[in-house]
């Protein structure tokens, strides 16, 4: 009973240790995304996705990646995207480039694992998009498609028009003075549907790097096989990890970094951080979107996806050398606490995100003149009670 008390403060102290390390970088990127959320036109950019081009699917990814990198959120959005008529590939490039070409996420993989990993993010999550298309074209279900468009929803909401700022050019919407309420109002928001996520993330990846012995995923990633045979099981055991362990968004990453010091091949890392799009909790979330036989397709295009493009990328940085060591070490160092570059951040943003947060409270966000983001909540809010449903 002693060791087992023990072994759970050990727990909390690394899982608030990766916390701490990544604690700026996440109020970095939350802002960034609020300043972007601020001054682009969301409804501009729903009218541009009508058709499977080339243009539109680039339009989309772009639009993502400037987006907020909840999954639920980024899953409400690309529902309501393609519900209003946009395409199905540019609706899903929205969805991938959303949660893996976003700022803050690429600042806490540089943090826990390496630049390498950041570049194998962002280049991968413009592969997911390539693949998807191929593999939506070549599969293209255009019957069920249209079902899935029509679909009526369980437990929808009312939509809330979003309100950009005034002004013909983003230099004006920047001079505007509403610009820190927006951002405020924004930045609260993606707190409010990101926090659970990666407490629950922070939590898991502590106990596991502690409870969890290293000899047992180095059995499950076949570490001392062939590379031939280890490289595709690892980019296919990535993902399984992934929906079993009920993580998403950016709070996967402390797991990944466990995953990736206990013996996990690089592939199968990234293929795990793909893989936050079909987590239990959102696989139901398609089903009550689109029905139960498009959450079906969405879930088996993405799982191959992904898959594929974590064995690309494992494939591609291998041959050019650019695959790092593992941090073996990586719990006694997020362990350990010191007045460095690290602590003055956290103090500098720390003061920031208290800042934004009396903003948005004395500028509370109306109910017919919200952003987007509000109905993303509902709908992260219906995922939520799913996943505590089935814990």
């Amino acid at each position: 009973m002693q060791q087992f008390i023990f072994k759970t403060g050990d727990a909390l102290l690394t899982s608030a240790g990766m916390a701490w390390d990544v604690g700026w970088s996440l109020a970095l990127g939350f802002i960034l995304s609020g300043v972007i959320q601020a001054v682009v036109s969301q409804e501009r950019m729903r009218e541009a996705f009508g058709r499977d081009g080339i243009r539109e699917i680039a339009l989309a990814t772009a639009f993502g990646a400037s987006s907020s990198s909840c999954s639920y959120a980024s899953a409400a959005v690309s529902r309501t995207l393609f519900k209003r008529g946009a395409a199905l590939v540019p609706s899903l490039a929205f969805l991938f480039s959303s949660t893996n070409l976003v700022i803050e996420l690429g600042i806490i993989l540089y943090l826990l694992l390496g630049w390498q990993f950041t570049a194998a993010e962002w280049l991968g999550g413009v592969v997911l998009v390539a693949i998807m298309a191929v593999l939506v074209r070549v599969t293209y279900p255009t019957k069920l498609i249209e079902e899935a468009r029509h679909f009526t929803e369980e437990g929808s909401g009312h939509e809330h028009a979003a309100m950009p700022l005034e002004g013909s050019t983003i230099w004006q919407k920047l001079r505007n003075p509403q610009l820190p309420v927006q951002v405020a109002q924004a930045f609260v928001m993606d707190v409010s549907m990101l926090w659970k996520d990666l407490v629950v993330g922070f939590l898991i990846a502590g106990f596991l790097s502690v409870f969890v012995p290293s000899s047992w995923w180095s059995a499950i990633s076949l570490k001392g096989s062939s590379p031939w045979l280890a490289v595709p099981a690892n980019a296919v055991i990535g993902p399984i990890v992934a929906v079993l362990s009920f993580v998403c968004s950016i709070g996967n990453v402390p797991l990944a970094a466990v995953l990736w010091s206990s013996g996990i091949s690089f592939g199968g890392v990234l293929a795990f951080l793909y893989a936050d799009l079909i987590v239990l909790p959102l696989l139901d979330a398609y089903r009550r979107y689109y029905g139960w036989r498009m959450a079906a397709y969405i879930g088996t295009v993405f799982f191959v996806t992904m898959v594929l493009s974590g064995l690309l990328m494992d494939v591609v940085f291998t041959a050019l050398g650019l695959v790092p060591s593992a941090n073996n070490n990586i719990r006694t160092e997020v362990t350990h606490f010191s007045l460095n570059y690290t602590f003055w951040l956290n103090l500098i943003f720390g003061g920031l995100t208290v800042a934004l947060i009396t903003v948005a409270r004395r500028h509370p966000m109306q109910h017919g003149h919200a952003h987007m983001h509000h109905d993303e909540h509902e709908d992260h809010n219906d995922a939520s009670r799913a996943n505590e449903g089935q814990s």
